[in-house]
């Protein structure tokens, strides 16, 4: 790579509150820290803005979430640090970190100790992470209890998709499985995903819709059906994540953070169904305390 990849846009600062009662426990289950000890890595795609704890912690405030989960993003690579940091002195928070597939069983019992409840695989953006075997990583990871979290797109992984079935660990999709929301809901990958999430073999987060489609009516709808399709196959394995502070996304205007909730509101109008969403499932996924 030559020249510094494009410096991203910062979060809003002034996030508004949501137009819903949140309830107590809420989750946010998908967020990044650019700050701290780790370096941004050569390979990556792109580079950060600065998203220090205190503006997260804001956001939290404003939001009314009380549980979250930090995202390793991939500028970071396979260094943990800042992730784990955030994480470890927090026992309200959880962490999803990235390893290679030759990590050592140390480091992995040090991050599980730290906070770490799944690794992630990022097959959109530059990073240093050495990933050869989905499979084997997901066999590496399963004694610990851990999740294998994907970022990538369902369109272009429909023919491996079912073998995700066969993993010893649950699979976590992110951002609706990032696919174009204009391919719809009838995409052989989305329909594939479709089929994970209704026999229990696989988790998606409801975040990113931003990252789906240009902004605008008919992406909305799009995303909307989407998530229809996911609440339908099975709306006890969906989470919910805002994605702070929104890194690498197509558009120049950085979305508020109220909004961003809110659209979970319009795509779950049943207020105990959201609630799930928001508090049971990811007390679930991430090993939170069932008291909320």
């Amino acid at each position: 790579m030559t020249g510094t990849p494009p410096l991203c846009a910062a979060p809003d600062p002034d996030p508004r509150a949501p137009a819903f009662d949140v309830p107590a426990g809420a989750c946010d289950c998908h967020f990044h820290i650019f700050d701290g000890p780790s370096p941004q890595v050569a390979e990556r795609s792109y580079t950060a803005p600065p998203a220090p704890l205190p503006a997260f912690r804001h956001l939290q405030r404003t939001l009314g979430l009380t549980r979250s989960v930090i995202v390793q993003p991939s500028v970071y690579g396979t260094d943990n640090r800042t992730t784990l940091q955030t994480c470890v002195a927090d026992p309200a928070m959880k962490a999803v970190v990235v390893i290679d597939e030759d990590t050592p069983p140390d480091v992995l019992a040090s991050c599980r100790e730290q906070g770490a409840v799944g690794c992630r695989v990022n097959m959109l953006f530059g990073s240093n992470a050495q990933i050869d075997s989905l499979a084997g990583l997901a066999r590496r990871i399963a004694d610990h209890g851990w999740h294998l979290q994907i970022l990538g797109d369902v369109s272009a992984l429909h023919d491996s998709m079912d073998a995700f079935a066969g993993f010893p660990v649950p699979v976590v999709f992110d951002h609706f499985g990032h696919l174009a929301a204009a391919k719809g809901v009838n995409d052989p990958g989305f329909t594939a995903l479709l089929r994970l999430l209704g026999d229990g073999h696989a988790w998606v987060k409801l975040s990113g819709a931003y990252r789906l489609g240009p902004a605008g009516p008919k992406t909305d709808a799009a995303v909307a059906d989407l998530a229809a399709a996911l609440i339908a196959a099975n709306p006890d394995q969906l989470v919910w994540g805002s994605d702070w502070p929104h890194p690498a996304i197509p558009q120049q205007e950085m979305p508020n953070d109220g909004a961003v909730l809110d659209a979970l509101a319009g795509w779950v109008p049943d207020t105990a169904l959201r609630n799930r969403i928001l508090v049971r499932n990811p007390a679930r996924l991430y090993g939170f305390d069932d008291d909320a």
